[in-house]
């Protein structure tokens, strides 16, 4: 290179050397120096021959792109992660193609004495790259004490030390076949033949690193003792290679086995175990055995032959059951990820999320992350093929059980520190509604913790929205919604069933990356006190518990501002806001085409995505996977959808509906109203959206809201849904008389927010109509639940979720927090004249008929008197 100096030009001697790839001996390292300085030369005769027969094999790609910029006219030696003759060629031609010297000539003067200038900090004779450091018997490399001991001894050297990363078949690499993944580069040294047969499988994806120069002279100048500086330069260099080494190929995913030792090692396990054996009154290595038992039942087994080979599988599946696969906003999370530990916690609505998250991050290079799996999931052969892609199961409860809890735990911590990334779905289970669930902070609580412990590193949450078109679980759903008992899973039901996925035509999925959570940010606002320190593992700090719901939250909101609003989800808002799921085509393309225009003129949040296609195609693919049908009539093709599948369709209707919260909501208050206020339209939102925003997991405050509907108002306006009649006081807003086309489409947006009124005001009666101090909570759900299902079965039939237990629990809890009503010294609910209030606002939103139907069918609690006769006196 241009710039270099004559490497003859300081007073070296030139000691004998060695062979090629090999350490001098000690008597050569022992050799005094002579005063004949080394001239520089033509490379040796036998790299030239080896290089040009391995140079068909090997295609370089370096990074940076000009590594020539480190270089400031300095001597330059490199410095290897490993030895070997592979590396010494690979590093020979890269130097020559960014124009640096070449690493098998000499520095000046060869103060290696090895006729070279290269050093490697390890040998290929370990097992594995430890993140301990190199083995027992070696602590430091012999050629880098030589180096350093050669500027103490001549002032005038100014050696550069280049540390350089070779990777041969960077793993994942999607772009190799599954062969080659088995010799693609890993946390494993091997040996000679193994890399050779990686060179000839991998070798034309090749990366060479060269990191920024290392001084020798301002290390030597530090003056430390020549030993210590040995080891200290070692340990800066092993640990730059484990950095490098982890940036491109992920982790050390060490070994199951490996990882379990440290958690058994931990002292919080340890702890646990002595607590354990103290408990049963057995011998502590009965406890050990329980807890390595644990430990081993819950270990993921990563594999990237396995993985890949089932990137292979899938790819052939997702191809012939999925029109396609989209995800929008990856680029943004690896903008922000680098230097995060990254934790995925998508919305969970099929046994396909695990599969496709992992699968789309390999796919783009991304190392998966470990799955917390149920360990309902643990069959055999599925469950091996789970373990070794990732997943680690943990039981559906583990109360009561502290050593479970306490390995866990660990485990948890262990990944974490280890920088491994995570993924886990908050909300415990599938959702069979469409809806997300609300969260389990669990995980959440030991990935915190995890942190806390040893906050080294950030941890960055990644919400992720996966939506489908069509759901393979779609009739277990159904039966369970209808009351049937979760089927167990079976190995035997899986492969019965796989015939018959293969089959179908699932539509398309989407996957879309929302705007992440960074702890830190979270900690700053909920634990403004906390210094940064470790928290030990008993230490217990009022704020966590408010930090662990707020992270839980925020990944429930910051999902559903990641939704997809794909063609199914345009259908099922339109069709099943008529009695008989059936519209007209021209209708149907009209609603769809209003939907669109709504999701665009008033958008969610920029992450939001919504399908391109017209409201004609719309309604073609819904025929073409089955989910339409259509009857052919002279005035006009009518579309439906039959019983079971309208049920389904509720499924993808609750998938978007927090996307239309404002424009429902003007929309029900004018189902019975002619006339309304925009101030009153507003007074009313504020009132109901903090039940809603607990139900949707919206994202505004109440004056967002407000802000929201009346630009939602705007657009009405604009299509010809309402009319503004006057200026005063924020105007009157009045829709047409009749059952005109306007006040069609009114019904048809307001249809699904109307049944969540319906269900608020089934508990205001329910509440009312027993009395203060009458029932508890778990009580009150039950009779709700009661009464909404002799609704539903009187009257048109609901969407299953209706008279969901789970969604009068939300609505209750949210009355408990606002003080509207609450516990007595029994544990039974009060209440006052505020609900009157509520009351009255319900008579705007629910007609006079269906308000009595509600009281009529609401039940009252059985008085134990008239079942048991008198209960008897208290002693």
């Amino acid at each position: 290179m241009s710039g270099m100096p004559d490497q003859s030009a300081l007073p070296f001697p030139d000691p004998q050397g060695s062979e090629p790839g090999r350490e001098p001996d000690s008597r050569a390292a022992e050799r005094p120096l002579s005063s004949r300085p080394a001239k520089p030369g033509a490379r040796p005769w036998w790299s030239r021959l080896l290089g040009r027969m391995l140079e068909p094999w090997i295609s370089l790609e370096l990074e940076p792109e000009n590594p020539g910029q480190y270089a400031d006219g300095r001597p330059v030696c490199y410095v290897l992660e490993d030895y070997g003759l592979s590396n010494a060629l690979i590093l020979d031609r890269a130097c020559r193609d960014a124009g640096l010297p070449s690493p098998l000539q000499p520095l000046p003067g060869d103060p290696l004495g090895r006729k070279r200038a290269y050093v490697a900090l390890s040998r290929r004779n370990a097992s594995t790259l430890s993140p301990a450091g190199p083995s027992p018997g070696k602590t430091h490399s012999g050629s880098l004490a030589r180096l350093l001991e050669a500027h103490r001894d001549y002032p005038e050297l100014d050696v550069q030390l280049v540390p350089v990363s070779i990777f041969v078949g960077r793993a994942p690499d999607r772009n190799s076949g599954w062969f080659s993944v088995l010799f693609s580069e890993n946390w494993t040294l091997v040996g000679r033949f193994r890399r050779l047969l990686a060179i000839l499988l991998n070798g034309r994806n090749t990366i060479v690193r060269f990191s920024p120069p290392v001084a020798l002279r301002g290390i030597v100048e530090e003056g430390l003792p020549p030993e210590r500086t040995v080891r200290k330069l070692s340990r800066v260099l092993r640990t730059h290679f484990r950095r490098i080494r982890a940036a491109v190929i992920g982790p050390d995913l060490s070994t199951r086995r490996l990882l379990v030792d440290k958690v058994l090692a931990s002292e919080p396990v340890k702890d646990a175990i002595a607590d354990q054996a103290r408990r049963d009154n057995s011998k502590p290595a009965d406890a050990w055995k329980k807890a390595h038992a644990y430990a081993w039942e819950i270990a993921a087994d990563y594999s990237h032959p396995v993985v890949r080979s089932a990137s292979f599988a899938l790819t052939t599946v997702w191809n012939r059951i999925y029109r396609g696969v989209l995800v929008h906003h990856l680029e943004k999370l690896k903008a922000v990820a680098p230097g995060h530990e990254v934790v995925y916690t998508p919305s969970h609505r099929s046994h396909m999320d695990y599969l496709l998250l992992s699968y789309l991050l390999y796919d783009r290079g991304i190392v998966p992350p470990h799955i917390v799996a149920g360990i309902n999931l643990n069959l055999p052969v599925i469950g091996t093929i789970l373990r070794k892609g990732g997943a680690f199961f943990i039981r559906r409860s583990i109360r009561g059980n502290m050593l479970y809890s306490a390995v866990l735990s660990e485990y948890v911590a262990q990944l974490v520190a280890g920088g491994y990334s995570l993924e886990y779905f908050i909300e415990g289970g599938r959702s069979r509604t469409g809806r997300l669930l609300q969260p389990k902070g669990g995980m959440i609580s030991m990935t915190v913790r995890a942190f806390l412990r040893q906050p080294t590193r950030p941890v960055l949450f990644q919400p992720v929205y996966i939506g489908y078109e069509k759901l393979m679980e779609g009739n277990s759903y159904l039966d369970e919604l209808t009351g049937k008992p979760k089927e167990k899973e079976s190995i035997w039901a899986l492969l019965w069933g796989i015939p018959k996925v293969l089959r179908q035509n699932y539509g398309q999925v989407v996957v879309n990356y929302g705007e992440p959570i960074l702890l830190d940010e979270i900690l700053k606002e909920h634990a403004p006190d906390w210094d940064g320190q470790p928290v030990g593992e008993d230490e217990k700090p009022a704020w966590l518990s408010d930090t662990v719901d707020a992270i839980a939250q925020r990944i429930q909101v910051n999902t559903n501002r990641a939704a997809d609003v794909n063609p199914i989800n345009f259908l099922a808002l339109a069709l099943l806001s008529t009695p008989k799921h059936a519209m007209g085509e021209a209708d149907l393309l009209a609603q769809i085409a209003l939907s669109k225009k709504l999701l665009a003129e008033v958008p969610y949040s920029d992450r939001v995505t919504v399908t391109p296609h017209s409201p004609e195609q719309i309604v073609a693919h819904g025929e073409e996977i089955a989910v339409l049908k259509r009857t052919a009539h002279p005035l006009g093709d009518v579309l439906s959808v039959d019983g079971d599948t309208a049920v389904l369709l509720s499924y993808f209707r609750n998938n978007v509906l927090h996307l239309f919260t404002a424009s429902a909501w003007i929309a029900c208050c004018f189902l019975h109203n002619r006339r309304m206020s925009r101030a009153q339209l507003q007074r009313l939102g504020r009132s109901l959206y903090p039940f809603l925003q607990a139900e949707l997991f919206l994202p505004w405050t109440e004056e967002g809201f407000a802000e929201r509907i009346d630009r939602t108002i705007d657009v009405f306006v604009r299509e010809g849904l309402l009319e503004q009649i006057n200026d005063d006081d924020g105007g009157i807003l009045a829709r047409n008389a009749g059952q005109s086309d306007e006040v069609f489409r009114l019904r048809a947006i307001g249809h699904a927010l109307q049944q969540a009124f319906e269900r608020y005001y089934i508990a205001i009666s329910v509440l009312v109509k027993n009395g203060a101090g009458t029932m508890s909570s778990a009580e009150l759900e039950s009779l709700c639940q009661l009464a909404a299902q002799r609704l539903s079965l009187l009257y048109a039939p609901a969407a299953p979720e209706f008279f969901d237990k789970s969604l009068f629990r939300g609505f209750i809890q949210k009355l408990r927090e606002m003080k509207l009503v609450w516990p007595d010294a029994n544990g039974k609910l009060s209440f006052d004249e505020r609900l009157a209030g509520w009351a009255k606002d319900a008579r705007i939103l629910l007609g006079r008929e269906l308000r009595h139907t509600i009281e009529k069918v609401s039940p009252e609690m059985a008085k134990p008197e008239a079942e048991t006769g008198p209960a008897p006196a208290e002693p």
